[in-house]
């Protein structure tokens, strides 16, 4: 991790497209201005967390629903032939 401390209206930039300036430091809370190219993604931390945690819990979900369809799909039809 990179840790470097800037004033108000100073700026990092990351690569040659997107800038990051502090635009309001109080003692519990820094204000960040974002230029970045639109097609780019920005997320705060915990809006991505809480999405990578979504993603997760539908693929348990939707393997655990995946297992419960095929073993019902499966006793439903073991006894029944149809000719």
């Amino acid at each position: 991790m990179l840790i470097i401390g800037r004033r108000v209206g100073e700026s990092i930039f990351l690569g040659p497209d997107i800038e990051l300036r502090v635009m309001d430091l109080t003692p519990s809370r820094v204000t960040l201005g974002i230029v970045a190219p639109r097609q780019l993604p920005v997320l705060r931390g915990e809006l991505k967390q809480a999405a990578e945690r979504n993603r997760a819990a539908s693929r348990v979900e939707s393997a655990e629903a995946l297992a419960r369809l095929i073993s019902g799909f499966h006793s439903s039809h073991s006894g029944n032939s149809h000719r």
